[in-house]
């Protein structure tokens, strides 16, 4: 019979993978290191195999422990989502929602929702990561993140996700006031610029190499941001040629140094959709803060 695993082994494993030394573990963990290191050996020993590769500078996960975090993780974050969906259902209104954001919904949806949802749940913590959803996949798959709004290709379906469509954007290419390439009308005569653009794979981003693809070679993509402010400063302060949301010139930091070009080829809209695992139910404040994030899609849609 199996020896048998306990959660304080679990949650050592998977901090001293996070943090990736057992001496920062200890620090984040608040746990000695001797103490750490005890329960990640009888992890080891429980499943019979080797779990890290211990090196001078910290550790590194073996073929096993590669395989054994995503489950371990997991099993982790499906504990809390469960502890805290009791608590709330008890009317204990802690707890924490983890979600993830694209760089447009960063700067029109999210600040909006996230003040309504505090004003409603102040006891309640809530983690943002902002990035395309390529970037954001791994936690939400782990379960790290309770779900994410993003942009998503058609072609591009996890079966592990569902997805909720929550509205259509605009999007347009965009070039810096004064870039000497201001009045272009299409996107030929900007085939030649440097490009920066977010990784394309199962985002909006994809549709833009299919459209770019179907009329000629492919411009030069040699910066990829994958965050709304790195490209929008990158635009601001040189001749980079990029395509964002429309919504991205109400952004009060940059929005007024950027201008959208007048191109005849019309971009393709951006689909948004509330991306989470499919089996795993939302906790009560996550379903909340999901609510209100499909409450301002639709005034944003009516506006």
């Amino acid at each position: 019979m199996p020896a048998s695993i306990k959660l304080h082994q679990l949650r050592a494993f998977v901090e001293v993978t996070r943090q990736g030394s057992i001496r920062a573990a200890s620090r984040v963990a608040k746990l000695s290191q001797p103490a750490l290191s005890k329960s990640v050996q009888e992890l080891e020993e429980a499943l019979g195999a080797p779990l890290f590769i211990r090196q001078r500078q910290g550790v590194q996960l073996t073929a096993t422990g590669k395989d054994f975090f995503r489950h371990a993780s997991l099993i982790l974050e499906e504990l809390r989502v469960a502890q805290e969906e009791v608590q709330q259902r008890l009317g204990q209104a802690g707890g924490s929602v983890n979600i993830g954001v694209g760089g447009s919904i960063a700067r029109t949806l999210m600040p909006k929702v996230i003040t309504q949802f505090h004003h409603l749940f102040p006891e309640v913590s809530v983690r943002i990561l902002e990035g395309q959803l390529v970037t954001l996949l791994p936690e939400l798959r782990q379960g790290e993140l309770d779900f994410t709004i993003n942009t998503w290709s058609p072609g591009h379906q996890d079966n592990e996700l569902s997805y909720e469509t929550l509205m259509e954007r605009d999007y347009c290419v965009v070039v810096r006031k004064g870039h000497p390439l201001a009045n272009a009308t299409s996107l030929e005569a900007l085939r030649h610029c440097s490009w920066t653009m977010p990784s394309p794979n199962g985002s909006y981003y994809q549709l833009l190499q299919d459209l770019f693809a179907d009329s000629g070679p492919l411009p030069a993509i040699t910066i990829t941001c994958e965050t709304f402010m790195a490209c929008a400063s990158l635009l601001a302060q040189s001749d980079f040629v990029s395509i964002l949301s429309q919504d991205f010139f109400t952004d009060p930091l940059v929005g007024h140094r950027l201008v959208a070009l007048k191109l005849r080829e019309k971009m393709p809209r951006a689909t948004f959709c509330l991306i989470r695992r499919k089996d795993t139910a939302l906790t009560p404040m996550g379903a909340q803060l999901a609510r209100l994030f499909r409450q301002q899609s639709q005034a944003l849609v009516l506006a």
